[in-house]
């Protein structure tokens, strides 16, 4: 049985096909931030070591889906885009800016030839990542913490372990969410010290 269309003759068209083309979005298919750009300007870069937690779960979220596709589009090895990489800073740091230079290079007001160097650039930051993969010894199933040496003066590091993670995206969700709880923490107690410093009950 056929359902009854709606009523829409007091739809805005403009509205109906903005709706449509929603719709007709597969995650699947179609390359993420592909659609739906800021028409202002191509974004800027991130920095994580300033987003509030609703912008980095945000960011994190983006980051993941753009990691998936690339990795699939590319056919990249573990060596050069690990399951882990959400857990090292430096590959965060490297793939951010490579998901911001892509976002930049499809703008629209990019240049013909933005994508040449945008796949430039990838060559070289290949490089990269494959350097810092291999240094931090994060493996298929496998991670462990980024080695940190310490200088004279500093408590000595923590022994590097291997840990077997049986479930990447669970990982990564659990991960995220850590790191968004404790700068959500950090926000409410910067809050607070101002509340206090103006002699306000928290």
């Amino acid at each position: 049985m056929v359902d009854e269309l709606p009523d829409t003759s007091d739809v805005d068209p403009g509205e109906a096909a903005e709706d449509e083309f929603d719709e007709s979005y597969d995650p699947d298919t179609d390359t993420p931030g592909a659609q739906g750009e800021d028409e202002s300007g191509p974004p800027g870069p991130v920095n994580w070591n300033l987003l509030t937690a609703d912008a980095a779960e945000e960011e994190w979220l983006a980051l993941n889906e753009w990691v998936h596709w690339l990795r699939h589009t590319y056919g990249l090895p573990v060596a050069v885009v690990p399951p882990f990489w959400h857990r090292h800073p430096e590959l965060v740091w490297e793939l951010s800016a490579l998901h911001i230079h892509w976002l930049c290079a499809i703008h629209p007001e990019a240049k013909g030839s933005a994508m040449l160097v945008w796949h430039r650039d990838f060559t070289e930051a290949q490089e990269r990542l494959r350097h810092w993969t291999a240094a931090c010894g994060t493996r298929l199933t496998t991670d462990r913490p980024t080695r940190r040496i310490a200088w004279p003066g500093e408590p000595d590091t923590d022994p590097i372990e291997d840990t077997v993670i049986p479930n990447r995206e669970e990982d990564f969700v659990e991960y995220m969410h850590a790191d968004v709880e404790a700068r959500r923490r950090a926000e409410d107690q910067f809050i607070a010290g101002l509340a206090l410093g103006r002699g306000e009950m928290p």
